[in-house]
C-alpha cells in the first residue's frame, strides 16, 4: 500500500474515515482534532496529498495560500475574534505526527509563549 493510499489525512479526506468537519472548500477540509491541545482545535489540510510544508511549496504553493484563508475562515467561523493561533509542523523534529501537511487552528483561550 502506497504512502497515499495508506495516509490517514487522505482517508478523511475521502471520507473513508469519518471527521466532524467544520468548513470545507474544493481544494481543503478543516475538522476539529481528535486530541484538542485548546477548546478549539481545527485541522486544516489539503484534499490532495503532500507530505509536508517543504512538498506543497515546491509543487503548488498557491495552494499553501488557499489552506490559510480557510484557516482563517475556521478561526472567524468558531469566534475566536479575541485571537487564535495558526501551527504547521514540517518534519519529524518538529512534531509532525502524520505525513500529511496540515494547519492547527488554536484558540478559545489564552495561549502561552513559547509554545514548546
Amino acid at each position: 500500500m502506497s504512502a497515499v493510499q495508506d495516509c490517514l489525512f487522505c482517508k478523511i479526506s475521502a471520507g473513508v474515515i469519518p471527521a466532524d468537519v467544520v468548513l470545507e472548500s474544493d481544494s481543503a477540509i478543516a475538522f476539529r482534532d481528535i486530541d484538542p491541545k485548546a477548546p478549539t482545535h481545527v485541522l486544516v489540510i489539503p484534499k490532495k496529498h503532500f507530505a509536508d510544508v517543504t512538498d506543497l511549496m515546491s509543487n503548488d504553493p498557491d495552494l499553501a495560500s488557499e489552506l490559510l484563508t480557510l484557516a482563517t475562515k475556521v478561526a472567524e467561523h468558531e469566534g475566536l475574534a479575541s485571537g487564535y493561533r495558526i501551527v504547521t509542523n514540517n518534519g519529524e523534529d518538529a512534531g509532525q505526527s502524520v505525513a500529511h501537511v496540515h494547519f492547527h487552528v488554536l484558540g478559545g483561550r489564552s495561549l502561552s509563549w513559547p509554545p514548546g
